[in-house]
């Protein structure tokens, strides 16, 4: 399983729509084939922002989430609420 965390500081006055955004989008990420999980988080200290924490079957799931039309339309929109250059990585849970 592939872990996948993306932290993103936004606009202040931008997350009431990035929060529109990930609602409406959130259904349909979970349906994409190898989402196993999928959840927002945000920061206690700083409001604005934002983690997604997201399971995939592997490496080849999330670059097809990745590549899909349906990512590349909300993350053209999510991107222009930006304050800061996002962070992202996977990682594999170590036992």
């Amino acid at each position: 399983m592939l872990i996948r965390i993306v932290r993103m500081t936004f606009q202040p006055d931008q997350v009431a729509t990035f929060l529109d955004i990930f609602k409406d989008s959130q259904p349909t990420i979970r349906a994409m084939a190898g989402c196993q999980h999928v959840e927002l988080w945000q920061d206690i200290d700083c409001p604005n922002v934002f983690v997604t924490h997201s399971h995939w079957d592997d490496a080849e799931a999330l670059d097809a989430y990745r590549n899909s039309v349906f990512f590349k339309a909300v993350w053209t929109k999510t991107k222009m609420l930006f304050a800061d250059k996002p962070l992202a990585f996977s990682v594999e849970k170590y036992d």
